[in-house]
């Protein structure tokens, strides 16, 4: 690097654990990495971690959080694309509460659910329409043998996908449609953009039971993070104790599965933030996928995220040397 370059800002991504792999943030990775030292979460299927490793739920999730910021050290700015959007602004608000030297220069949450009552969306209402009793006996199941997650019990992955599939049903099938067209003009092109697509978004994973049960009914019924009811091995996760953390929160505006308003509502529980130290942004006419990844994500989001980072980063602190003389510097 050129002599007294500034190191690139540290940046942990948190990838949704909700049926789908880290590598669906691929493009996500791809837009920040020129400006940003990126590291990303990649979350385990449940069904490869055989029954003797123990549990793990949303409890768990925060922990780890909190872990990976330590590890990164300080100055170090989070992003949680859609689904940990909660547990990560939960883990911060833990770590302001404590006084955590190393509490995150920024978060940045994007496209979460932080309070589902605000526009709710057809995932937000069939939690509110059904006991948290229903999913525990309709949608999870024991993983198969010869799965090394034999007997592990699962939210599998198939059926959070055969839900995303089902509310876009007409898109899908236009594409489908087009991908058979670019075939027969021989777009070899075009058809390849849609095989990419499809084998990224049609590989899911399973989630353990007891997290999936929990941040159902924590989030999506309880709403216990807005309501300041949210609790973490025994304490009450305060989100006014974040000061010190600035916070960017994105929306597109026409997202089907956090609604516009869920995620802004974080700025309005931050109630301590400085308004220099937080920003809300929402982008025109796109859904969910586009909120981090594709062209509108590029050009339009991932410059403001960049340039958020840049202006966050903490300073380091000057260290006092002792010279010649008993003298400092």
């Amino acid at each position: 690097m050129p002599k007294g370059r500034a190191s690139d800002p540290k940046v942990l991504i948190v990838a949704p654990m909700s049926g789908h792999y880290a590598t669906l943030l691929r493009g996500t990775v791809e837009a920040l990495l020129p400006q940003s030292d990126i590291y990303i979460t990649d979350w385990i299927d449940a069904r490869t971690v055989p029954l003797t490793e123990g549990t793990f739920d949303l409890d768990d999730y925060i922990d780890y959080v909190i872990q990976m910021l330590h590890f990164l050290g300080p100055d170090t700015h989070v992003i949680a694309v859609c689904q940990p959007a909660v547990p990560v602004l939960a883990a911060v608000a833990l770590m302001e509460a404590n006084d955590d030297p190393l509490s995150p220069s920024s978060m940045t949450l994007m496209g979460g659910p932080i309070d589902t009552r605000i526009n709710p969306t057809a995932v937000n209402q069939l939690a509110e329409d059904k006991p948290i009793k229903w999913f525990h006996d309709n949608v999870v199941m024991p993983v198969p043998f010869p799965q090394v997650g034999f007997m592990r019990p699962v939210y599998p992955g198939f059926l959070q996908l055969s839900g995303f599939m089902s509310m876009n049903l007409d898109r899908h099938l236009t594409a489908t449609k087009d991908f058979f067209e670019h075939l027969v003009k021989n777009d070899g092109d075009a058809a390849e953009k849609h095989r990419d697509f499809y084998d990224e978004y049609m590989a899911v994973m399973d989630l353990t039971a007891e997290f999936y049960l929990q941040t159902v009914e924590t989030v999506f019924m309880r709403h216990a993070l807005p309501k300041g009811e949210m609790m973490h091995r025994g304490q009450r996760v305060d989100t006014t104790a974040i000061r010190k953390v600035a916070l960017l929160t994105v929306e597109g505006e026409n997202d089907d599965i956090s609604g516009v308003g869920q995620t802004q509502a974080a700025q309005t529980i931050c109630t301590n933030i400085p308004d220099n130290m937080r920003l809300h942004y929402m982008q025109p006419d796109v859904g969910h996928y586009s909120v981090f990844n594709g062209s509108r994500f590029r050009r339009e989001i991932a410059p403001r995220i960049a340039a958020f980072h840049r202006e966050h980063a903490r300073s380091a602190k000057p260290v006092r040397q002792v010279i010649k003389g008993g003298k400092t510097a």
